[in-house]
């Protein structure tokens, strides 16, 4: 689908205009966006713009990493948007020239329709022209990584919290999720990052102090993104330490419960098979008391041993 919105020379705003209008020469600058384009569209990127074919071949390829080229004329910039389900980058293509702006991308995206609503709800915009829409496309893409990381966030002081009581393995593994989808994240914000500091240092692109202070600004916001990514990644770290920590800590008690165990039933299994092997000449055999002393004996050693642990603090130790 191709949609068109142009200035005219008489300050009019035309919407949904056809490709060949713009032959009449009757527009300041224009803004053509395809979206989800069909291969009869695609050939348009040629035949009627005339892009250079490795710009073309860039926006047909898919997810190339974002970048700035410059072409005689115009810039070709890649962009990435973040898929809300996924967390999986979706390539964004602008040419932008001091006439034009052509945007391409292969899926829908609601940032072109508010960028789009915008315009046509503030006409003092329109002057601004091409480089303003890039601007605003950016921002909203931007923009729309904010509430990702925000929600990720919340998730995982959530977590954090819980696991300060309990730690389990189910939440666990839900911080590795989150910690996965951290990763994605970070493969986007960083190179839109270096593209954002490329536009703002490039000589080629050429930005008046306003146009700067626009583009400084999402820049700001990346470098914020930065931050946030980081320190959620360094968060789940440090709760996977944690938890390791408590099951460690868990598992030492549980040992050490074994052991007390096993202690006191060492010596009493001891007596138990030394009177189980039922030699005749074993005088204690045959005393009419003798199941009992044993038995008294036993417990003896058992509640000894039990207050001798006891006092070296064995059983502090718990799970």
């Amino acid at each position: 689908m191709i949609r068109t919105l142009g200035i005219t020379n008489d300050q009019q705003l035309l919407a949904d205009f056809s490709l060949e209008e713009i032959k009449t020469g009757k527009f300041i600058w224009y803004w053509v966006d395809f979206e989800s384009p069909t291969t009869e569209e695609n050939r348009l990127l040629s035949s009627f713009f005339h892009f250079h074919p490795l710009a073309i071949e860039d926006c047909l390829m898919r997810l190339q990493r974002p970048k700035l080229d410059y072409y005689e004329g115009y810039h070709f910039l890649v962009a990435h948007k973040i898929n809300k389900e996924t967390f999986e980058g979706e390539e964004v293509n602008l040419f932008v020239a001091p006439d034009f702006i052509v945007t391409y991308h292969h899926s829908p995206a609601p940032e072109f329709a508010i960028v789009r609503e915008r315009i046509e709800e503030m006409p003092a915009s329109w002057e601004r022209g091409p480089l303003y829409i890039a601007y605003q496309v950016l921002d909203k893409i931007v923009d729309g990584y904010f509430p990702l990381v925000y929600d990720i966030e919340d998730h995982l002081n959530e977590i954090d919290d819980e696991i300060g009581f309990k730690s389990t393995t189910k939440s666990m593994k839900y911080v590795f999720d989150l910690r996965s989808d951290l990763l994605h994240i970070r493969r986007i914000v960083l190179p839109m990052r270096d593209l954002l500091y490329r536009i703002l240092n490039s000589y080629r692109f050429r930005l008046n102090d306003q146009e700067r202070a626009y583009f400084m600004d999402i820049h700001d916001h990346l470098i914020k993104l930065t931050e946030m990514v980081e320190s959620n990644r360094e968060l789940t770290a440090d709760m996977r330490d944690s938890h390791m920590s408590i099951n460690s800590s868990r598992m030492n008690g549980i040992m050490m419960i074994l052991t007390i165990i096993s202690s006191i039933f060492i010596p009493l299994t001891f007596i138990a098979g030394v009177y189980g092997m039922n030699f005749k000449n074993m005088p204690e055999l045959n005393w009419h008391y003798g199941y009992f002393i044993i038995l008294f004996i036993m417990f003896g050693i058992a509640f000894s041993m039990a207050i001798w642990f006891k006092l070296k603090g064995w059983f502090d130790y718990r799970p």
